[in-house]
């Protein structure tokens, strides 16, 4: 049974749909729990997978942990895997109470250096209590693990890297036009952001860098793809800096190869990733992409070679700084181009991904037998 805390479309879910789908069938069952509706639900029942909504927003909300228990013990699942905080959180009470081996993977921690030492603090208790009571943890970049143990000395996991379907995301295949359906001009330069808009995401920030760099280099777009509590502060910013016809706002959509095919540059402005999905997308399809120094983003991407990294700190102008760059200096952007390309076919298949967590679930069930 796999456990992810939404329906809608992130990184822990992308990384469960690759997961889902590309499991060997002839010797393992999926079934999927989610804790809210949305786009990732209905994929996975287009795909025949067994998936069941429980709704709830809230981490160790012991509201729901009843009737998460009255599911399980429904559906006898063998294995549980939650994906994570608030899967893990909710599911966790339940599985045990039956017997239940659980593996919980860390999408990126809860806890962050930029968060109110109180809020830190709760956090690291929180996921320090799920880490120890998991039957094995993964970590989905070894940075990501690296962290945790910085809070947690006691953190140990199996480091188990995202992969992507390179087979949906190959800069080979012909893709509808996405400029042409937007309306944006061929000859403009399309800056893509794929992405929650959430404070740790950085749209706000990304979108005050362009608003400068806009009135600067007039042949740049800006596409920003994603839903989120800051959409509604965007949409005010571009009205209120007047770049209404430079901005391009869309919801997720299920199409991502085909946007990305459109795009010239990609960047995560994030604060904090496990390892981020979309930057692996991303750079599959060949893109030039810039992203921060943090978690996950600074173990895909070497800065230079396959892309451009950024510190957090000063985070507008360092933004403003590499999109000018790569502007300037084409050769520089073809180069990043294929080293990325070559990066994620080497190292972040969903295939070696999906063997390597099979291997763990075979190994897992053999112990608790």
């Amino acid at each position: 049974m796999e456990c992810i805390r939404q329906g809608q479309i992130g990184g822990g879910e992308s990384h469960l749909l690759s997961l889902v789908d590309n499991l060997d069938k002839d010797r393992f069952e999926p079934l999927v729990l989610s804790f809210t509706d949305g786009p990732m639900v209905e994929k996975l029942r287009a795909m025949q997978v067994d998936t069941t909504v429980i709704y709830t927003e809230r981490p160790f909300d012991i509201t729901r942990w009843g009737a998460v228990k009255k599911f399980i013990k429904e559906k006898r699942p063998d294995l549980v895997h939650a994906h994570g905080t608030r899967a893990n959180s909710n599911v966790l009470w339940a599985a045990h109470s039956l017997g239940l081996p659980v593996i919980y993977t860390v999408h990126g921690w809860s806890f962050h250096p930029d968060q109110p030492w109180w809020l830190r603090t709760i956090r690291v208790m929180g996921e320090r209590y799920l880490t120890s009571k998991a039957d094995c943890c993964i970590s989905v970049s070894a940075s990501n693990g690296e962290s945790g143990r910085r809070y947690i000395p006691s953190f140990r996991s199996e480091v188990i890297t995202n992969g992507i379907d390179l087979r949906r995301f190959d800069p080979a295949l012909n893709f509808p036009d996405i400029r042409k359906e937007l309306g944006i001009a061929p000859e403009k330069k399309l800056l893509l952001f794929i992405a929650r808009f959430t404070g740790h995401k950085q749209p706000l920030v990304l979108l005050r860098a362009f608003r400068q760099l806009v009135a600067e280099l007039p042949a740049l777009h800006l596409l920003m793809v994603g839903e989120g509590d800051q959409r509604a502060e965007a949409e005010n910013m571009i009205s209120e800096f007047g770049i209404a016809e430079q901005v391009t706002l869309l919801p997720f959509r299920q199409d991502v190869p085909a946007v990305l095919a459109a795009a010239d540059i990609f960047i995560l402005p994030s604060l904090w990733e496990g390892l981020p999905i979309g930057l692996l997308e991303a750079m599959a399809m060949g893109k030039t992409v810039i992203a921060t120094q943090v978690d996950g983003s600074k173990e895909v991407v070497q800065n230079g070679e396959n892309g451009l990294l950024v510190e957090t700190g000063g985070l507008e102008e360092n933004l403003i700084a590499a999109i000018k760059r790569l502007i300037s200096d084409p050769a520089l952007c073809r180069q990043l181009s294929a080293g990325a390309v070559k990066t994620v076919n080497e190292k972040y298949s969903a295939a070696v991904m999906t063997r390597s967590t099979e291997e763990l679930y075979n190994r897992i069930l053999v112990q608790k037998k």
